[in-house]
C-alpha cells in the first residue's frame, strides 16, 4: 500500500513539474505570434556606450550584465554584425552596450563618464526610415533564451523572400519588450570604429590573395581590371565587403546574393522578351497557315470551274484570273515570310 502510494506521489510530483515548465515557456513566449514587418525602426538616432566584442554570440550575456550593472535604468543594446553561418563562431563580431540617448537629447555627462571610466566607448548610430522589424516579449530571463530561437529564422525567411539586403542585426531590450531591428539603408553607419578597421583588415587580406593569385597564374598586374579594382574607393569597398559578410544571425543577403537577385532579373527580363517574341513568331506562323490553307482552297476552285474548259476562251480568261489569284497569295506570302 505504501508503495503504491509513493509511485502516485511521484506521478503528481511529475505532472506538477510538467504543467509548471509549460507554464514558464507560455508565460516567457515560446508560442507568442511572430510579425515580422517593413517600416519605421523602433530606435532613431540613438547614442550608445558599447564594449566591442569577437566571438561566439553565445557569450555576450557577460557583457549585458556589465553594460546594465552600470545603467540599469537604460534600455540595452547589442549589434550583431557576422552570420555565424558563414563566419567561423569565435571570428563573429557584435558590439553590446546601452542607449544613453535617444533623437536630439544630450548624453548625461556623468553617466557617460562611468562607462567610459569601465572601458566602454560612446557612439552614435544613424536614423534610418525603414529597416525589418519585429518584437518579442520579455517576461523571464528565458525570453533572452527563446527570442533569438523564435525570431531569427522568420526575419532570414523574410528577408531572403523578398531578396532584401538589409544588416547588421540590432536587438534592443526594454523593462517588458525585445524589439528586433535590421536597416534597410546606411548599414555601414553602424558600425563601429573597431569594425571598420576589422573590414578594413580584410579588404587588405583579400587584396593580398587577390595578388598572389595573380601572380601565380602568371597574368599581368597592370591590366586594365586590377586597375579598375584598385581604384575602387574605400567607400564602396567598404560596403561591398560589408554586404558580402556582414548579415549577423538574420541571414542578411551577401553581395553573390545581390549579384544573383540582380541577374535573376536581367533573366526574366529577357525571358519576358522572348516569350513575347515567340509568341509575335507563332502567330505570324499562324497567318501564314491560314494563307497557305487560302491559296489551296483557291487553286481548287479554279481546278473545280476552269479545269475542264482550258479549250474555250472563257475557260483560259478563267485560267488566268485563278493564275492572277495565285501569284497575288504568293506574294502576300512571300512579304509575310519577309
Amino acid at each position: 500500500m505504501s508503495d503504491l502510494f509513493l509511485l502516485l506521489l511521484i506521478i503528481v510530483l511529475l505532472l506538477c513539474l510538467v504543467v509548471t515548465v509549460g507554464s514558464l515557456l507560455l508565460y516567457a513566449g515560446v508560442l507568442s505570434d511572430i510579425v515580422i514587418k517593413t517600416g519605421p525602426p523602433p530606435i532613431r538616432n540613438v547614442t550608445i556606450a558599447y564594449k566591442f566584442k569577437e566571438g561566439p554570440y553565445k557569450d555576450c550575456g557577460a557583457a549585458y550584465t556589465e553594460s546594465c550593472s552600470i545603467g540599469p535604468k537604460l534600455n540595452a543594446i547589442g549589434v550583431f554584425y557576422d552570420d555565424p553561418k558563414q563566419r567561423p563562431p569565435e571570428k563573429c563580431r557584435y558590439v553590446v552596450g546601452s542607449i544613453l540617448c535617444e533623437g536630439e537629447e544630450k548624453p548625461d555627462e556623468d553617466l557617460q563618464k562611468l562607462y567610459e571610466k569601465f572601458g566602454f566607448k560612446v557612439f552614435s548610430m544613424p536614423d534610418v526610415s525603414h529597416a525589418v522589424t519585429t518584437s518579442f516579449p520579455c517576461t523571464t530571463p528565458l525570453s533572452h533564451v527563446l527570442g533569438p530561437y523564435r525570431v531569427y529564422p522568420r526575419i532570414a525567411s523574410y528577408i531572403e523572400e523578398r531578396k532584401l539586403c538589409a544588416f547588421p542585426t540590432i536587438e534592443i531590450y526594454s523593462s517588458d519588450v525585445i524589439n528586433y531591428m535590421v536597416p534597410l539603408s546606411r548599414q555601414t553607419d553602424f558600425f563601429v570604429p573597431e569594425m571598420k578597421e576589422e573590414v578594413r583588415t580584410d579588404v587588405k587580406e583579400e587584396d593580398s590573395d587577390d595578388d598572389r593569385g595573380t601572380d601565380i597564374t602568371g597574368a599581368d598586374s597592370h591590366s586594365d581590371v586590377s586597375s579598375v579594382s584598385g581604384g575602387v574607393p574605400w567607400d564602396s569597398r567598404e560596403t561591398s565587403l560589408a554586404v558580402s559578410t556582414a548579415a549577423s544571425m538574420a541571414s542578411s543577403l551577401p553581395l553573390r546574393d545581390v549579384l544573383d537577385a540582380s541577374e535573376d532579373l536581367k533573366y526574366r527580363d529577357h525571358s519576358d522578351r522572348g516569350s513575347n517574341d515567340s509568341v509575335g513568331s507563332g502567330s505570324s506562323f499562324e497567318e501564314l497557315d491560314m494563307d497557305q490553307e487560302e491559296l489551296g482552297e483557291g487553286e481548287e476552285r479554279v481546278k473545280k470551274e476552269y479545269g475542264e474548259e482550258e479549250d474555250t476562251p472563257e475557260g483560259e480568261g478563267g485560267a488566268r484570273e485563278g493564275a492572277e489569284l495565285v501569284a497575288e497569295k504568293k506574294e502576300r506570302l512571300g512579304e509575310g515570310e519577309e
